[in-house]
């Protein structure tokens, strides 16, 4: 088992505050997203790639106005309706919440998580969604739980497995690349202990508040975005 960072996400309050947030935090545009018709929400993309972190993107998210999650009884992913993020998005503008890691056979991932003598941890369901694109269809299977819960205040992965195309395949470079992830937590053994049993073994995990740090070479130098037990 070998997990590894797909994605970044961004939650914000909407997708235009988070494009706002994106060009004066990075300083760049982000590109085109689309419609999750699973969870009623929308996002941008932006490659954040690089050799430590292949294939790598960040995505801002949000709720898409008057739509809902096509699945009965299922809330969003991410955490999207939680009353409290929701408000810490209203007062602090978007923020890094959670992030995606990429596994090659995430039946075998979820499985992992609950078998593991120190985890015991329950990731969800393993959903299937697509979404069609101007350069092809993207096929993937993820993680989602019915309660919507990220875990670890985000700093435990979603899972997922992607079909033949990777969203990066079609992604422009952005003048942006990832340089480091890492999280403090006040059970940093369990979390070691999940993401060991998922095979991310390049992360760090430290004691201390909840917080998931992730840092971003950009046009404008290094950035640290944080979530700060948001």
């Amino acid at each position: 088992m070998r997990a590894q960072l797909d994605h970044l996400v961004i939650a914000a309050a909407s997708l235009s505050e988070g494009v706002a947030w994106c060009e004066a935090t990075l300083g760049v545009t982000p590109g085109p997203g689309g419609s999750h018709p699973l969870m009623g929400t929308h996002n941008r993309l932006l490659n954040i790639a690089s050799p430590a972190f292949p294939q790598a993107y960040l995505e801002i998210i949000a709720i898409e106005p008057g739509k809902q999650p096509s699945r009965s009884g299922t809330h969003r992913w991410f955490d999207l309706d939680d009353a409290m993020l929701q408000m810490g998005l209203l007062r602090r503008g978007p923020r890094l919440v959670h992030f995606v890691a990429r596994v090659p056979d995430a039946h075998a991932a979820l499985q992992a998580l609950a078998r593991d003598e120190h985890a015991h941890i329950d990731r969800g369901h393993l959903l299937e969604a697509s979404r069609d694109t101007p350069a092809g269809r993207l096929e993937w299977q993820i993680t989602v739980r019915d309660d919507g819960q990220r875990l670890f205040y985000g700093a435990l992965p979603t899972l997922i497995q992607w079909g033949p195309v990777h969203p990066t395949d079609a992604m422009p470079a952005s003048g942006l690349s990832m340089r480091s992830l890492q999280a403090t937590h006040p059970r940093a053994a369990d979390l070691a202990a999940a993401l060991s049993a998922i095979g991310m073994v390049d992360m760090a995990v430290q004691p201390g508040p909840p917080n998931l740090m992730a840092v971003l070479d950009t046009p404008r130098g290094p950035v640290t975005l944080q979530s700060e037990g948001l």
